[in-house]
């Protein structure tokens, strides 16, 4: 009889519990295709031909659970790529994919490849595994999750955990990284923000500080600005940073400052950002023109493997994906025009003023039915042989490492 009263008490506290507990469920499939095309002088021609192709396919389930300031964020993913070109090419192809998937240099490993040869890849990881609890003023998230700082558009050098390169053609999920962020609001609008991202040494496996990051925001309002200051520690290297954005008459300026100590060397990088949206021929439009220095880059072309070599700090930093620009000054561009309500078409360009060289990327975003979106991307390099775009030199004579063009097609059904 006791039993049975203890049964039916914990079944009516357990119906209690999941009546007030907020679940979530949703995600999405995507299948990409990208080939891309050499140009004789390319070193990638002599092995691949004139033409490479791969096949990815990904799959995300994401659970959103909340009760009460509790929440539990998680989401799953796999992660599938076939070269069905291509012979040398595969293994650095097959990276990129994973780009972000390698958990080596993170606390907790949390993927597991299924299935792996030299032409293709299967795995799954959690993205996100996180528990969090918001109260009136204060946001605390323990685990895998997101971190996103700056006022940079395409180049983002506050942004110091896990960056997107500009070329990136699908942004909508950055890589998540284990981290402990606290967030406190302020009466007044502003907030202070604190994140400390653990990370291991890619050969020891061991948790070092100097792989790490600890890092503390404050976001603030003065009259018609808005302001950013940034302290950190990242990766050994002493990081401090002001931001700043206003509107400016029915534009949009921003611009941030970040400052890194490595103790051989001080560095400055800054991008500055104007964006506006405005309506012509009937149609919604918006424009971005965004300026970036890095003071990491190099001064001259050919960028290549002596080149890198003399520069430790900036190979450092681009093998770890911490940045993705070797030069120093960069122009970019983006005008997006909404044909339809249903269709968008964008261009990009990313312009190196040092080589000079730029990539020139046309984008065609299309809803073509209920939670079903195709995107397709064409990329045109232009420079000449040495230059960041128009190839790097791969240390052999006569050779680079450059492409004629490339095209990016994705179908993604969400639901």
């Amino acid at each position: 009889m006791r039993l049975s009263v203890c049964v039916a008490a914990f079944l009516c506290s357990a119906t209690s519990i999941a009546e007030d507990v907020s679940v979530e469920v949703g995600g999405h499939g995507k299948l990409n295709i990208e080939s891309q095309w050499y140009p004789e002088s390319s070193l990638f021609r002599d092995f691949e031909g004139v033409r490479s192709t791969g096949l990815q396919g990904d799959l995300r389930l994401t659970v959103d659970m909340r009760r009460y300031g509790w929440s539990l964020d998680a989401d799953y993913v796999l992660l599938g790529q076939k070269l069905t070109t291509g012979s040398m090419m595969a293994t650095g192809f097959l990276d990129s994919v994973a780009d972000g998937s390698d958990d080596r240099r993170r606390w907790f490993d949390l993927t597991s490849v299924i299935d792996e040869s030299a032409d293709s890849l299967l795995l799954h990881r959690l993205d996100r595994l996180s528990i969090g609890w918001t109260g009136e003023n204060t946001v605390i998230k323990l685990g895998r999750q997101a971190l996103t700082w700056g006022n940079g558009i395409l180049y983002t050098p506050m942004d110091l955990v896990n960056p997107f390169d500009p070329s990136t053609v699908d942004t909508e999920y950055k890589a998540g990284d284990d981290m402990l962020y606290l967030q406190i609001l302020r009466s007044n609008g502003d907030d202070m923000q604190a994140a400390a991202v653990v990370r291991r040494d890619a050969l020891s496996g061991n948790i070092e500080s100097e792989q790490s990051t600890a890092a503390l925001k404050y976001h603030g309002f003065a009259r018609a600005f808005e302001y950013d200051l940034l302290v950190a520690e990242s990766y050994g290297d002493a990081v401090i940073g002001f931001g700043i954005s206003r509107p400016l008459g029915s534009a949009a300026w921003s611009a941030d400052t970040v400052v890194t100590d490595t103790g051989d060397d001080t560095l400055l990088e800054f991008v500055t950002n104007l964006s506006y949206s405005w309506v012509a021929a009937d149609r919604n439009m918006t424009g971005i023109v965004e300026y970036y220095f890095n003071g990491a880059g190099l001064h001259d072309p050919p960028y290549g493997p002596g080149a890198l070599a003399a520069s430790p700090v900036l190979r450092s930093r681009l093998q770890r994906g911490q940045m993705f620009a070797p030069g120093r000054h960069y122009l970019a561009t983006n005008v997006a025009v909404e044909m339809t309500p249903l269709w968008t078409l964008a261009a990009t360009l990313l312009a190196n003023l040092g080589d000079p060289s730029a990539l020139v990327q046309l984008t065609s975003r299309t809803s073509v039915a209920d939670n079903l979106v195709a995107l397709v991307t064409v990329s045109v390099p232009t420079g000449a042989g040495g230059t960041e775009f128009g190839g790097i030199d791969s240390g052999i004579p006569g050779r680079n490492l450059s492409i004629r063009y490339a095209v990016f097609a994705q179908m993604a059904w969400y639901f």
